[in-house]
């Protein structure tokens, strides 16, 4: 039987072998696609999983549940309209401009947002959502209203098809990005204090962690990403209408994702991303305009939450666990062991 520290390298190995197929396989992902409208599928499920895991910094390590991450997604899809059409700014400049001020924005609203907890942080994530909302299909004169804010293409000359390609391999690179730097908090001491905020917050404000900034420090880290992800998705998409880019709707899809896939694990909104985001285009494909692929969305979150509460792979592992080959309890230890240790 290997010894705990083998298993625990060969764990390692076939993570990493993990990680390097699915790279690969999401890299490779154009080149296979049947047909230029599979490529716009693929980015549609990548731009969800930026933002499931952009939703994560927040939700997997503190545990504060938002469905107002579609707020901070809309800021950033508008900030980079604008400073594109208004302020004449390049597209990706405009892009990190954006994202910069969506962070800076997000310190004033999680100062006020997250002195407060449970169901009353939801519903002032969704009151962010409303009044955003309404702000700018009002001010039409800036945003265009209902009408819609049409997004200059980063790209004018290249094919439609081209086009999609470039940014599919750009919605991988943030989605890489985002997901290094939610591994790195993962096993920083930062992270280790907002997994303790998770787990029991009066205790952690006890022991002396500083849960406000602590929980602020992580808030502005998603909004950060969770802006990227809303402004790639202006320059690829072109078109912004605020009924759409400020929808509690998007938020809650956000945390359905991440739900689904597991909120404690890296790949958890990332997995959830693959199998709702496929989900919803079958259901726009099969059942057109109607609101029955919402109605699926809703019961299939309600399933989550009553007989998967910690996400599919976290029940995966427990489940490898379960029927996997058991470690003694007490293992045979030999004397060139024995000698290593007094060494």
């Amino acid at each position: 039987m290997p010894s705990g520290s083998e298993r625990r390298r060969n764990g390692r190995i076939l993570r990493l072998a993990a990680i390097a197929i699915g790279a690969v396989l999401i890299l490779a992902f154009p080149a296979y696609a049947a047909n230029p409208y599979m490529v716009t599928v693929g980015i549609g499920i990548l731009h969800y999983a930026v933002l499931a895991t952009g939703w994560n910094f927040v939700g997997g390590f503190t545990g504060y549940i938002s469905l107002g991450h579609g707020a901070l997604s809309g800021l950033g899809a508008y900030g980079t309209a604008l400073l594109i059409t208004v302020a004449g700014l390049p597209s990706f400049v405009a892009l990190l401009v954006a994202a910069a001020l969506v962070a800076v924005l997000a310190v004033p609203i999680g100062a006020a947002a997250l002195r407060v907890r449970g169901a009353s942080f939801v519903i002032v994530s969704i009151a962010l959502v409303l009044i955003l909302l309404l702000v700018f299909q009002s001010w039409a004169s800036l945003t265009e209203g209902s009408r819609g804010l049409v997004v200059p293409r980063p790209f004018p000359d290249l094919r439609r098809g081209e086009h999609h390609l470039v940014f599919f391999y750009l919605f991988s690179g943030l989605l890489a990005a985002a997901l290094a730097a939610w591994w790195l908090i993962d096993r920083s001491r930062f992270g280790l204090g907002l997994k303790a905020i998770r787990e029991d917050e009066d205790k952690s404000e006890a022991l002396g962690i500083p849960t406000f900034a602590y929980k602020l420090t992580a808030f502005v880290v998603s909004a950060a990403f969770t802006a990227l992800g809303g402004g790639l998705y202006a320059l690829w998409f072109g078109d912004l209408d605020p009924v759409f880019q400020f929808s509690v709707m998007a938020g809650s899809t956000m945390v359905l994702m991440a739900l689904l896939g597991g909120v404690r694990h890296l790949f958890g909104p990332l997995l959830g991303a693959v199998v709702i985001g496929s989900g919803l285009e079958y259901g726009k494909l099969a059942f057109g305009d109607t609101p029955l692929h919402l109605v699926a969305t809703g019961v299939l979150l309600g399933g989550v939450v009553l007989f998967m509460p910690e996400g599919v792979i976290p029940a995966l592992f427990s489940l490898a666990r379960r029927f996997g080959p058991r470690a003694a309890s007490i293992r045979e230890v030999t004397a060139e062991e024995l000698e290593a240790r007094d060494v």
